[in-house]
């Protein structure tokens, strides 16, 4: 896993109007980027939304929020749109961003092992290195914790 100080991963993905973007793209401005599992889930729905619902604060602070799940850039359409969701959403179908910053793991659920994202959040500043690691997130009070740490 990165830590603060490590220069923020580089990564090209696809945003959710079918656009390719960059970290390089977002240099000069402080960055949230957040990892989450799968669109229109419960947890994810909750954090998308707290994030949403947070974003006045985040903006007055100066902060781009990312979401980035492996679901398509069709997934990511309907799931903005039904939440209203006003920051970008990756897809990263292949899981390079995600193995980038490693947060692509093994989990369990039920006995049953698979490769999945582990809920993850980084802070990362004008220069591209990373200010702030949340690692394992629990998505209630997450966001609300973030913004007391910017």
């Amino acid at each position: 896993m990165l830590k603060a100080g490590d220069r923020a991963p580089d990564f090209t993905g696809t945003d959710d109007q079918g656009q390719t973007v960059g970290l390089k793209d977002f240099r000069g401005k402080k960055v949230v980027l957040y990892f989450y599992p799968k669109d229109n889930t419960s947890g994810c729905t909750r954090e998308a939304c707290d994030f949403r619902d947070s974003m006045p604060d985040l903006s007055q602070k100066g902060v781009l929020v990312l979401g980035v799940s492996p679901d398509s850039v069709k997934s990511h359409q309907k799931f903005k749109a039904k939440f209203s969701l006003p920051f970008g959403l990756l897809s990263d179908g292949d899981h390079a961003i995600a193995e980038a910053y490693g947060v692509w793991q093994e989990k369990s659920m039920y006995g049953r092992k698979y490769m999945g994202i582990v809920r993850s959040t980084f802070v990362i500043d004008e220069e591209g290195k990373i200010a702030e690691v949340h690692g394992k997130v629990k998505v209630k009070g997450h966001v609300e914790g973030l913004l007391k740490s910017l």
